[in-house]
């Protein structure tokens, strides 16, 4: 039925059981097989240069390695066009989840943040930048500004594609402004590693809402949540103050580091680590 109207024509080829040979096209007698031959070797269609420019526009614009969704409608008769349709475009999730991450004991003063809970795995050697909302100055009733703050300082990193590390006090994301600082994703979107603390005063849930956590998914970043006083990590807030900023917006601090700021995640253990540049005083 498939040869008889007309869908084999471009897609087709023929199995010779006289000699166990695929011939492209449907001229031979024998088994048809669906190969794609007309379209990917001889050019029926240019399906392979639509791809290859839908995939490269793509990962400039997400970074990173991409899948796309699409439909071609091809001709039966010779008055008809082939039609491509293009449904969507995502990052391509990759899991790194079988790699062997050894997270020896390290001492306190080597790192920046640690902690016990952690979405994400694998090593990030790459971070010179950072965006920190400054945990000693933050005000809850100013976190609409707050959030300003840092969609300035993402939009500029991106602009320059500059990844980098972003740490701040309750939820990111939030609704509520009195819980956390109510970015939304694009804000942000630079981040390769975010850090959420607990407040001084109260402690808030993690920000694992489901689009929150799909996004965290799909594009791979690390996600830390920090409690001390629930033993859950620390972020060594006296040494991230004490650094020198490239640029300031309230409390809300650029920073910028000759010597990376190296990642490590555990998904299996829940840990993660982050190193403070090796150059960079420890005050």
């Amino acid at each position: 039925m498939a040869e008889s109207d007309g869908t084999l024509d471009h897609l087709g080829s023929t199995y010779s059981v006289d000699n166990h040979v695929v011939y492209d096209g449907l001229s031979r007698q024998g088994t048809r097989v669906v190969s794609f031959a007309p379209v990917l070797k001889h050019g029926v269609f240019p399906l392979a240069p639509i791809l290859e420019r839908l995939t490269r526009i793509g990962e400039e614009a997400f970074g990173r390695p991409v899948e796309v969704e699409f439909a071609v409608r091809l001709p039966k008769a010779p008055q008809e066009t082939a039609e491509f349709g293009f449904l969507q475009i995502r990052p391509l999730v990759l899991s790194r989840e079988g790699e062997e991450l050894r997270m020896e004991n390290v001492a306190p003063d080597q790192l920046a943040c640690q902690s016990s809970k952690v979405l994400g795995n694998g090593r990030i050697a790459d971070l010179h930048d950072a965006i920190v909302v400054d945990f000693h100055r933050f005000d809850r009733a100013q976190s609409q500004e707050v959030a300003e703050g840092v969609a300035y300082l993402n939009a500029k990193l991106n602009e320059s594609g500059t990844p980098y590390l972003l740490i701040g006090v309750g939820r990111w994301g939030s609704n509520d402004p009195w819980l956390g600082i109510p970015v939304e994703w694009d804000e942000i979107s630079g981040a390769r590693v975010i850090i959420e603390a607990g407040f001084r005063d109260f402690r808030v849930t993690p920000s694992q809402g489901s689009h929150f956590f799909q996004n965290l998914t799909a594009f791979q970043v690390g996600y830390f949540t920090v409690n001390p006083d629930a033993g859950e990590g620390f972020v060594d807030w006296q040494w991230l103050g004490s650094q020198p900023a490239v640029e300031e917006t309230g409390c809300v601090r650029h920073l910028h580091f000759d010597q990376p700021l190296a990642v490590v995640m555990n998904g299996k253990t829940s840990r993660g680590m982050v190193f403070k540049p090796a150059d960079a005083p420890n005050n």
